[in-house]
């Protein structure tokens, strides 16, 4: 059965009342994607079922590839976000997209509502040990941002210079979930998860001299953190971070409407 097909035999369903628009709309959540040539197919009803829209990953794919990837996805979605685009791949995006915002550091390229403004309530306090780790923090700064939460940053407090953390506490007690991102050995999430009371994500980066093989050394220290409370998602996955966050905030306010409504 073809999607038109489908999704015809599920509206008369609905009419003739043997299926409730509640169970038509759990199987919605599960039925349309849309082909672009014949190397991608677009989760149009992601945003439904997980509350994010589909996020297109960079690398590996053609300029062109994502160009008409990103097209077909503007005319359903007011975000369309690419993550990892280099430089050069966005020169040449930019004359194929029109429209397109670039954001260098946290290499990711949009197409976004022009305001900006924060959807969900709490706030994601983002925490990045050293300069070198900023693309990575950005990149869960800049996903949290057009994903409509409200983010705010504090760099370069890695423990080196612990005093550079302790004098703005005041961002780790506002914050409703933290982001901690660090390379070398990876202890700033511990710390800082000994100071909160909220959620911390860790995320591990590739930063280090050799023995801190790529990121795994700090991967390992935060998978072993002593601190309660402390999630770690893979190295260098800034996007995957903001996205938890953001979960975490977003179940938090499913739970507080239910709780007020009960």
């Amino acid at each position: 059965m073809t999607q038109p097909e489908a999704l015809r035999s599920l509206l008369e369903a609905v009419k003739n009342g043997n299926i409730t628009p509640d169970k038509a709309l759990d199987t919605l959540k599960n039925l349309a994607y849309e082909p672009v040539g014949e190397f991608a197919k677009i989760d149009n009803h992601r945003p439904l079922r997980t509350g994010f829209p589909e996020v297109i990953w960079g690398p590996g794919k053609t300029p062109d590839q994502i160009a008409q990837i990103m097209e077909v996805m503007r005319h359903r979605n007011p975000l369309v976000m690419a993550t990892r685009i280099e430089p050069a791949v966005y020169a040449a995006l930019s004359a194929k997209v029109s429209g397109l915002r670039y954001y260098e550091m946290a290499r990711i390229c949009a197409i976004a509502p022009p305001n900006l403004e924060p959807k969900f309530g709490g706030l994601i306090g983002i925490l990045s040990a050293g300069t070198a780790d900023l693309s990575v923090a950005e990149e869960a700064a800049v996903t949290a941002e057009l994903s409509g939460f409200c983010v705010q940053r504090l760099w370069d407090v890695g423990v080196a210079g612990i005093h550079r953390l302790l004098s703005n506490r005041h961002l780790i007690e506002s914050a409703s979930v933290l982001i901690v991102v660090a390379g070398m050995e990876g202890a700033l999430p511990s710390v800082v998860a000994g100071l909160a009371d909220c959620p911390v994500i860790a995320v591990p980066t590739s930063i280090g001299y050799g023995a801190s093989f790529g990121g795994l050394a700090p991967l390992l220290t935060m998978l072993n953190s002593c601190a309660a409370g402390v999630g770690v998602v893979n190295i260098d996955n800034g996007f995957g971070a903001a996205v938890l966050a953001g979960q975490i905030l977003r179940t938090a306010e499913k739970l507080r409407l239910a709780s007020a409504t009960s």
